[in-house]
């Protein structure tokens, strides 16, 4: 089978544009189903950011889709826009995902968690996809749910 591209709720949204409120922390978010066996170059598409928007963190999140001796990794990136290239972990070069064995957060509703941080801030030059992207496959592949939290600014 072919790696396919999966459209969460919120992969198209519109986003409100604040006359005056510029530099305002805003956030993005989005999720999409895994419904079934992930395949390298699986993409899910969360949701968008505008032109102009500076990320500055957030997170990325997903069930413990990987159910034998995990080996399933996901990036969080961007898709190419018309002006800046795509970069599958632009924000998250998660590694294996192993979520049964996180014992070092209190996270209830998520098996696997990547906090997003920056260390320099870049100004994205158009609207911007935001994707999830499957780059080794599951030992055991299960479903759930991919999603992220962006939080960005607008200068």
């Amino acid at each position: 089978m072919a790696a396919q591209v999966f459209t969460g709720s919120r992969s198209a949204a519109n986003f409100p544009v604040f006359a005056g409120t510029y530099g305002n922390v805003r956030v993005a978010y989005g999720s999409c189903a895994v419904s079934e066996a992930v395949e390298v170059g699986d993409t899910w598409r969360l949701c968008k950011l505008p032109k102009g928007a500076i990320p500055l963190g957030g997170y990325f999140a997903c069930d413990d889709i990987d159910t034998g001796t995990e080996t399933l990794d996901i990036d969080l990136g961007i898709e190419a826009n018309g002006v800046d290239s795509a970069d599958p972990d632009f924000f998250v070069n998660a590694g294996v995902l192993s979520g049964d064995a996180i014992t070092d957060f209190a996270l209830t509703n998520v098996a696997n968690y990547r906090q997003i941080a920056f260390k320099t801030f870049t100004e994205l030059g158009a609207e911007t996809q935001v994707t999830a992207t499957a780059n080794a496959v599951a030992n055991a592949g299960g479903t759930g749910t991919v999603s992220c939290v962006i939080y960005y600014a607008i200068d």
